[in-house]
């Protein structure tokens, strides 16, 4: 029976890796925002960034029902930025503890129903705060609008993320072609 050396060599990177080189560069995934959660986060993004903008340029101060939908609308769409960019340079596949799709599902329902009561809150209170014709009456009826068109965005999302966690339609080869988002 031959024994072992007495030495053995484990190492298992290369030469050439110093100290710096374990700090990789971030580089943003392309395929991501083609597919179809990149594109339903870049849509929640734009369409509430002008809920909050058009809100944000009347006298909504005045009005707490506007202190509401400014509140909703703001905080998702930070943290959606937040997620946006997280999924974006793949910065959920370093935290791979993080049940990603159980995560975003429950984030996209909230902000649906977050939403709805936004959206509900200042379609009822346009009429009541602006008189017909006038500047903030438009852009109250135009950020009603929008808040709508967001909840949407945000309730095909929760679908979407509800699909991805339950892994309806896909199986772990095309789960890993298409990047963990479809």
């Amino acid at each position: 029976m031959a024994e072992f050396p007495s030495k053995v060599s484990t190492r298992t990177s290369s030469p050439a890796q110093g100290a710096g080189a374990s700090v990789s560069a971030l580089r943003a995934d392309l395929g991501f925002v083609r597919s179809s959660l990149g594109a339903l986060m870049l849509l929640q993004l734009v369409l509430g960034l002008l809920v909050w903008a058009l809100i944000a340029d009347t006298p909504y101060h005045l009005y707490p029902a506007y202190g509401w939908v400014m509140f909703v609308a703001v905080f998702l769409w930070l943290v959606t930025v937040v997620f946006f960019i997280l999924y974006l340079f793949q910065l959920h596949m370093k935290l791979y503890m993080v049940p990603w799709p159980l995560v975003l599902m429950i984030f996209n329902v909230g902000a649906t129903v977050l939403y709805i009561t936004a959206f509900i809150t200042c379609s009822a209170a346009v009429e009541l705060t602006a008189l017909k014709g006038t500047r903030p009456y438009n852009q109250r009826a135009a950020a009603s609008f929008f808040a709508c068109l967001v909840m949407i965005a945000y309730g095909v999302s929760a679908f979407f993320s509800f699909q991805a966690w339950r892994g309806v339609g896909s199986n772990a080869a095309t789960s890993q072609m298409a990047g963990g988002y479809a």
